[in-house]
């Protein structure tokens, strides 16, 4: 392991790129937080996994867990929570159907309010076999690839990536094809919005983007009650009201939740492979000539570049954790990506192997706050590379190092 460690070290204060105006010379991420929109931080997480595989960062004033040991037990621990105790709804959505939305949402919730609500998510969501989504995906991404002409220009690339979630979801949940751009539009101001490091107008524009979102939905619900119309809303409305929470209210808020979830992460995981596949010349080569290999390719982008990058967790009381003695109200930042390229998890981590035997990716999470949508978001980001490379767009003509959209998502800046 030190031998290793020391490797990663050196080849990293070693490795430059050549431009056309001189030599840009390598650096480690200042933190764990800027490490996500950082061009390579892999070396800095190998680094951490290594010697601080779970620490105190003064700095940031939270426990950073970077082992795969560590991540699992974070995860899974009762008293790690998805939010502080003190502050269930970031204040400064308050006064907003973004806080209401906020406060519904399964994946924002612990205990008895997570568990019925988390059930009734995947109950939606079972019945959406690969076939189905994997249908309307590529419907969709056929549609806006033509809308975008991605077949003249890659420039609207990133649109593409982004919108390409909203419409399919969208569509499931019963939004009608008219109402598809500004539903985008509405989800891309939603999202700045939740973020913690959104600017005064970012929020004012959310906050207003939600108001537009929950009309929306009421009145797509309300709709498909009277006329008993059956998607993703309406069921998702039946088991949550089954299940003794407020049907209505908390089938939109999860059903925007479902926004919140896909927008950036399937984005990233789209622009993300097509980095790699600029950088795996080879790996391009074997899905040029094997086009049924996709999916194995992205398989792989999830556990070596992925976008969902860490999570945090609060404490809800003093405990020991990953061997660490934590305080009720201190905060962890979870390193899914470090666990990811751990190597007592997966052999030679640094090799990108569509092949690998027993990979374990930590990306979509682990114990009761497991993603639910990781087969949708895997269909959909599927589908987009596809139609992408049916376009003619070509991976080679990328070239790095890339740019990252400055966020808590690792989303490649393409096109």
């Amino acid at each position: 392991m030190y031998r290793y460690t020391w490797f990663i070290r050196w080849r990293w204060i070693h490795t430059c790129n050549e431009r056309e105006k001189g030599i840009v010379m390598m650096t480690f991420p200042k933190n764990p937080i800027e490490a996500v929109t950082h061009p390579d931080p892999y070396p800095y997480y190998a680094d951490l996994v290594a010697h601080k595989p779970i620490y105190y960062d003064e700095a940031l004033g939270l426990w950073v867990a970077a082992s795969a040991a560590a991540v699992s037990e974070v995860l899974q621990s009762e008293l790690c929570r998805v939010r502080p105790l003190t502050e269930p709804v970031p204040r400064a959505l308050f006064g907003s159907w973004a806080a209401t939305i906020f406060q519904q949402l399964a994946r924002m919730n612990d205990g008895e309010r997570h568990s019925t609500r988390k059930q009734a998510v995947v109950a939606t969501l079972q019945p959406l076999n690969t076939l189905s989504i994997s249908e309307e995906s590529h419907k969709w991404a056929s549609f806006l690839a033509a809308e975008l002409s991605l077949k003249v220009s890659s420039l609207h690339l990133m649109d593409f990536a982004y919108r390409l979630s909203v419409y399919v979801v969208a569509s499931l949940l019963g939004v009608p094809q008219n109402k598809l751009p500004e539903t985008a539009e509405w989800v891309g101001d939603f999202i700045y919005c939740i973020a913690p490091s959104s600017s005064h107008e970012q929020l004012a524009r959310g906050k207003a983007a939600a108001d537009k979102l929950w009309d929306l939905f009421d009145t797509i619900l309300s709709t498909q009650q009277s006329t008993k119309d059956c998607n993703l809303l309406a069921t998702l409305a039946q088991k949550l009201k089954r299940s003794g929470n407020h049907g209505g209210d908390a089938a939109i808020a999860n059903s925007i939740g479902f926004f919140f979830q896909a927008y950036e992460a399937t984005a990233g995981l789209i622009t993300n492979t097509l980095v790699t596949l600029s950088t795996q010349q080879d790996v391009w080569e074997q899905v040029r000539n094997e086009p049924g290999l996709l999916p194995l390719v992205l398989e792989e982008v999830l556990r070596y570049d992925p976008s969902i990058q860490n999570t945090r967790r609060f404490l809800a009381d003093d405990s020991f954790v990953a061997g660490q003695q934590m305080k009720a109200g201190q905060s962890v930042l979870v390193l899914l990506a470090a666990a990811n390229r751990d190597p007592k998890a997966n052999a030679q981590p640094d090799l990108f192997d569509i092949q690998r035997k027993d990979r374990r990716i930590f990306t979509f999470g682990a114990a009761a706050h497991a993603c639910a949508g990781e087969l949708l978001a895997k269909s959909i980001a599927l589908a987009g590379v596809e139609q992408l490379i049916a376009s003619g767009i070509d991976p080679k003509n990328f070239s790095g190092p890339f740019s990252y959209r400055p966020a808590n998502i690792r989303v490649a800046l393409l096109g």
